[in-house]
């Protein structure tokens, strides 16, 4: 693939939401969810996630069972998107098309596979563990893996081509911002 395909896969309408690659890393290895699409015959499918990002080796950690569409997808067309997220506060505005919201997120691009190999299989299965459970460990805390646990899953590693960062955060006095969660709680002291 070209470098300048590469470039405006990940170019950004604005460049002044763009996130470099340190805030890149750091929400990937913070994130807890995200959301992999591939495609079948022309269809596009997501799924979302839990997933552990490898800085290391490039590249990002996931399962899901033995038989099933993400398996069956990659297994014919590796080439893959991958997204996480957040929100942060509404942001309203006195015109209905300046409402805002903050928020952070990264785009990567690439191929996954399924990973063949056990020991690296069990190497992303315990990445996973870490990144979810950190203040547990395998011997003392639970079972390390098993070959026959790695016969019942498929472990997929995505190997990032590209990816793009973007987010928008402003002062925390920003006039009237609000959570999403407490949207309805405003709502009902509205109505009073």
């Amino acid at each position: 693939m070209s470098e300048g395909h590469l470039e405006e896969r990940t170019k950004l309408r604005r460049p002044d939401r763009s996130a470099d690659e340190d805030w890149i890393r750091e929400f990937l290895h913070e994130s807890a969810v995200g959301v992999l699409a591939s495609v079948h015959e022309g269809q596009p499918f997501v799924n979302s996630n839990i997933y552990a990002y490898d800085e290391e080796r490039g590249a990002i950690y996931l399962h899901t069972a033995r038989k099933g569409r993400t398996r069956g997808n990659l297994e014919v067309d590796s080439k893959v998107a991958f997204t996480v997220y957040e929100t942060g506060r509404l942001l309203p505005a006195d015109e209905a098309l300046e409402f805002s919201i903050e928020y952070g997120s990264v785009v990567v691009f690439g191929a996954a596979c399924v990973v063949r190999d056990p020991r690296e299989s069990e190497r992303g299965l315990q990445l996973l563990l870490d990144k979810y459970a950190p203040h547990l460990r395998p011997i003392r805390d639970y079972r390390p893996i098993t070959a026959g646990e790695l016969k019942r899953t498929s472990v997929f590693r995505l190997d990032i081509e590209s990816w793009s960062g973007k987010r928008k955060f402003v002062e925390a006095d920003f006039p009237g911002a609000y959570r999403y969660e407490d949207r309805m709680r405003l709502a009902a002291e509205a109505a009073d």
